[in-house]
């Protein structure tokens, strides 16, 4: 049998090395953002969509060099005009329309945690229905659904059967692949950062571009979870 002091340096030595274990998985699971500065791959996604993108892009590290995914905005965002937002519907975008191109470079997740195939996507607006299905996902309507570049290369806004159809093929399932869209927040962006909502583990990307109305050119700032889900 221990002697009491012995088992007392046991505990503390297994706590100390419990401790130490639990920090290094939180470390390793850490992400941040980068600047990219090539533009999309021209070969991956039509030119259409691709005069569309910024020339350079943001990319999501998971650890110490694990790209989750890397993301080219539009070099524009065409804005409804006279949008005001409210609490559930935050963004004054058209549904359907071109947010930009994702590319996955291994396996992901969507937010609904189904699994995304590695490649080119395009990112589009989408709103979620409000009806007894959708209930708890999220407490607003505004998202991003994945859809397969080789499958969307007209840039134009997309109707909303085919954004369904096409970005629940990207999925696999009979459900978009999709990206939860969160408040801005107040302030510029004028680089792209990444917070943490701890309560839920989502990673955060916020990141700014340009907007036009018919008449006058606006900042709009996104902020989209890039890692994380929603509740089971």
């Amino acid at each position: 049998m221990l002697h009491p002091s012995k088992r007392l340096l046991l505990s503390v030595g297994i706590s100390c090395l419990s401790a130490f274990i639990v920090c290094m998985e939180v470390r390793a699971e850490e992400h941040r953002v980068e600047v990219l500065a090539e533009a999309v791959a021209a070969d991956e996604v039509s030119a259409d969509i691709a005069g569309k993108c910024a020339e350079s892009g943001i990319k999501v590290v998971r650890g110490s060099n694990r790209t989750v995914c890397e993301i080219w905005p539009c070099k524009e965002w065409p804005l409804l005009a006279d949008f005001q937002p409210t609490p559930t519907r935050l963004y004054p975008f058209a549904p359907g329309q071109l947010i930009g191109v994702i590319h996955l470079p291994r396996r992901g997740n969507d937010f609904r945690d189904q699994q995304i195939a590695s490649g080119w996507y395009t990112l589009r607006f989408a709103l979620q229905p409000v009806d007894g299905n959708h209930v708890g996902t999220s407490p607003t309507q505004d998202f991003l659904v994945m859809i397969r570049a080789a499958e969307d290369t007209d840039p134009a806004n997309m109707d909303a059967e085919s954004l369904i159809a096409k970005s629940a093929e990207a999925a696999g399932s009979s459900h978009p692949a999709m990206l939860c869209l969160q408040p801005p927040g107040e302030g510029a962006a004028n680089e792209p950062t990444l917070d943490h909502n701890e309560e839920k583990d989502w990673w955060q990307l916020r990141f700014g571009g340009k907007g036009k109305t018919s008449d006058k050119q606006s900042d709009v700032i996104i902020k989209v979870v890039v890692a994380g889900h929603a509740p089971e």
